[in-house]
């Protein structure tokens, strides 16, 4: 028991020894640390003047929950008995996490970035004005491939060669993984937050707005596409037997002018007379039922269209982060010290390692 509590206090008065040595070989390293850090310090606060501030536009918004229909299930029930689908339910491959990754996905950030602003009095698009923001054109005057590009706002990608898809593809990529980011901040609270962080501050304002409004309108056609169409074919239905009523209606005149003044026991001649007036009874109770569906599809498309509420804008000024001169000079002079202390006792040890 002596013996091994003799090994314990010598091994730690061989650490604290060892511990003592470094310190002592620092110390007398203290020009070289103290000079490393200024040096540091010096290319910290250059960095801090020559890194562009990032600002980011926040734009919120919040989605419509699922309804069951309420009043309007009865009439749902009687559309579904007449063999009439229109709607009720865009079902849910939007919601929740889903909507969240659509703004995220690329199709619907290329659709943004072909979208058209004005920037120095001229319109172009957003792609073409992240372009001209990190400095590509200039370096693409010197290559044929890509000096005569051109991103034109609202042009169809149909139109677009390889070298416009894999520069849109860049573009996505860059977007992706340094400025964009999409999140449900509260999974109790259904708002959706937009976060877009750029260099350029209107660039990052303009994304943020486009972005919304492209997927916007993507989810509200998408989710309404079932009523709408119903609600077309209804509106056609509604229109083709309103013509044909028409036609009975004035085919009955027609008859009736025929048999004016017919001798009463010549009852043939009275036929197609009769036969319209049945026609014009049959259309006006189509009729009535289509308007009745069609005004009930109407009321359907209206509840499934407001799907996205826009609640808060990105409002010039935006927020903006910039590496001050302090904190430059401050963590480069620290990063710089500490590389240089890791630097020295990596040369010592390997002295060590080639005097043993």
């Amino acid at each position: 028991m002596n013996e091994q509590n003799l090994n314990d206090e010598l091994s730690l008065k061989e650490l604290i020894e060892k511990a003592k040595d470094w310190v002592a070989y620092l110390l007398s390293q203290w020009k070289i640390i103290i000079l490393a850090g200024i040096i540091g310090a010096v290319l910290g606060l250059t960095y801090s003047f020559i890194k562009k501030p990032v600002y980011t536009a926040t734009l919120s918004f919040a989605l419509e929950d699922e309804k069951s229909g309420g009043g309007l299930g009865g009439a749902l029930g009687l559309a579904s008995s007449l063999g009439l689908d229109i709607g009720g339910g865009g079902g849910s491959m939007f919601s929740g996490s889903n909507l969240t990754e659509l703004f995220k996905s690329r199709s619907m950030v290329e659709q943004t970035l072909l979208t058209p602003v004005t920037s120095n009095g001229r319109i172009i698009s957003l792609a073409e004005m992240y372009i001209q923001n990190q400095g590509w054109r200039e370096k693409w005057n010197d290559n044929p491939k890509f000096k005569g590009i051109q991103f034109l706002p609202d042009v169809k990608r149909k139109y677009f060669t390889r070298v416009h898809d894999s520069i849109l593809g860049m573009l996505y990529e860059d977007l992706s993984k340094t400025g964009l980011a999409v999140a449900q901040k509260d999974k109790k609270i259904a708002i959706v937050s937009i976060d877009m962080m750029s260099t350029n501050e209107l660039f990052a304002k303009y994304f943020a707005e486009a972005l919304a409004k492209k997927v916007s309108d993507f989810y509200i056609t998408t989710k309404s596409k079932k009523a709408r169409m119903n609600m077309d074919i209804l509106e056609r239905q509604t229109d083709s037997i309103r013509g044909e009523l028409n036609g009975a209606i004035t085919g009955v005149a027609v008859a009736n002018d025929n048999t004016f003044g017919l001798n009463p026991a010549m009852n043939v001649r009275r036929v197609p007379s009769a036969r319209r007036q049945v026609d014009v009874q049959a259309n006006t109770a189509i009729l009535t039922e289509l308007v009745k569906q069609t005004e009930l599809a109407k009321v359907t498309l209206r509840k499934e269209t407001p799907l996205i509420q826009v609640i808060d804008l990105p409002i010039l000024p935006l927020k903006k982060e910039k590496l001050g001169e302090g904190k430059g000079i401050l963590m480069g002079g620290i990063l710089a010290g500490f590389l240089t202390v890791l630097f020295l006792i990596g040369r010592k040890l390997l002295r060590g390692l080639l005097i043993d």
